[in-house]
C-alpha cells in the first residue's frame, strides 16, 4: 500500500511524494539473505568421496562405482585396488582381447586403458586435469596398434599397464611407513604380472611350488619358525608339514567359495609330499583368488581354480 506524505514545504506551495514501505526494510532483507541465502559447506564433506571419483569427474565418465567409493587407506585396501584393477586389464588383454583392439582404433585420439576399482576395464581418453588425481596410463596405445605385430603390441600394452598398476598402488601407499610398504610390495610381488599372464609365464610360475620359498626362509632339514602375528584372534597354525590332510572336505574347482572365507585351509605341495596349513585372509570371489598367511608368515596369493583343480587345497572342519 502506497502511502502519501507531504513535504516539509506543504501548505500554500507544497507538493506530495509517494513512499513505498518496502523500501525501508530492503537494507534488513539484504541482511539476511547475505547471512542465510547462500548454502553452508560442511568442511569435512568433499563433493568427490575420493582421487578415483575427482579422476573420473574429470574425464566426465563414471568409472564402475567410482563417485561413491572411498580411497583405499590400509595395505589390504590398496592391494584389493590393486588386483581388481589388474584383473581388469587381464580381461582385456586376454579374454576381450578382440573387443579391446577394436576400441583401439589408430584414426582416434589419444586413447588409454584404464582397469578399475571394480574388475572392468575401458578405453578411453586422458584425464583433462592436470596434474591428474592419479597416475595415467600409457597415452596413446592405440596410436602403435597397426604398426607393430599384434602380439608384440599386446605385450608392449601390457608391460606399461603392469608400470601404470603399480605406480597407483604406490601413489595410494605413499602415507605408508617402510614396513607397510613393504607388506604392499609383497602381496603385490606374489601375483603373476599382466605381461607374465599374457606371455604364458604366469602358468610355468603357478606351478612351481612354495617349496623354493620356503628353502629362501628356512634352512634345510629344518621346520618352518614360527613369526608373530599381529592382531591374529586365532591360534597360530602349526608350520610342520603333514601326511595326510585334516578333517575337512576337498575343494572342487568349481566349487562356491564361501567356505573360504576367513578359513583355515591346508595346502599339498607335490615335491614334499606335505599338506602345510595357512589361513585364508582375503578373498576375492570375482577373481577367484584368495590371500593366505602361512604358520611362517609369508603371504601368498593363489589361484583358487587351478590349485582345486589338482585337489590340493583342503578346507577345514
Amino acid at each position: 500500500q502506497v502511502k502519501k506524505k507531504k513535504t516539509a514545504g506543504d501548505g500554500a506551495g507544497g507538493f506530495e511524494t509517494n513512499i513505498c514501505p518496502f523500501l525501508f526494510c530492503f537494507p534488513f532483507c539484504s541482511i539476511l539473505f547475505l547471512i542465510s541465502g547462500f548454502p553452508r559447506i560442511d568442511p569435512t564433506t568433499e563433493v568427490h568421496s575420493s582421487p578415483d571419483a575427482r579422476q573420473a569427474h574429470a574425464h566426465g565418465c563414471a568409472r564402475g562405482s567410482a563417485p561413491t567409493m572411498e580411497a583405499p587407506r590400509t595395505v589390504e585396501d590398496v592391494f584389493d585396488n590393486f588386483s581388481n584393477r589388474r584383473a581388469g586389464l587381464i580381461k582385456a588383454l586376454t579374454g576381450a582381447v578382440d573387443d579391446f583392439y577394436e576400441q583401439c582404433d589408430p584414426d582416434k585420439e589419444n586413447l588409454c586403458l584404464y582397469g578399475n576399482p571394480d574388475g572392468t576395464w575401458e578405453v578411453q581418453l586422458p584425464a583433462e586435469e592436470v596434474p591428474p588425481e592419479l597416475p595415467e596410463p600409457a597415452l596413446g596405445i592405440n596410436f602403435a596398434r597397426d604398426g607393430m605385430q599384434r602380439k608384440d603390441w599386446l605385450a608392449l600394452v601390457a608391460v606399461h599397464s603392469d608400470a601404470w598398476l603399480m605406480a597407483v598402488a604406490f601413489y595410494y601407499g605413499a602415507k605408508f611407513d617402510g614396513k607397510e610398504r613393504e607388506r604392499l610390495f609383497k602381496s603385490i610381488n606374489s601375483l603373476p604380472t599382466v605381461y607374465e599372464t599374457l606371455s604364458g609365464k604366469a602358468a610355468v610360475k603357478v606351478k612351481a611350488t612354495s617349496k623354493k620359498a620356503v628353502a629362501a626362509v628356512v634352512p634345510e632339514g629344518q621346520p618352518p619358525a614360527k613369526k608373530a602375528r599381529v592382531e591374529d584372534a586365532h591360534p597360530t597354525p602349526s608350520a610342520a608339514g603333514l601326511r595326510k590332510p585334516s578333517p575337512g572336505f576337498i575343494l572342487r574347482a568349481d566349487g562356491s567359495l564361501v567356505a573360504l572365507n576367513n578359513a583355515h585351509i591346508e595346502l599339498f605341495w607335490p615335491d614334499d609330499q606335505l599338506w602345510y596349513r595357512a589361513e585364508v585372509v582375503s578373498l576375492n570371489s570375482r577373481a577367484r583368488s584368495a590371500k593366505v598367511l602361512y604358520a611362517t608368515g609369508d603371504v601368498e596369493t593363489l589361484s583358487i581354480d587351478e590349485i582345486a583343480s589338482e585337489g590340493h587345497l583342503n578346507v577345514c572342519t
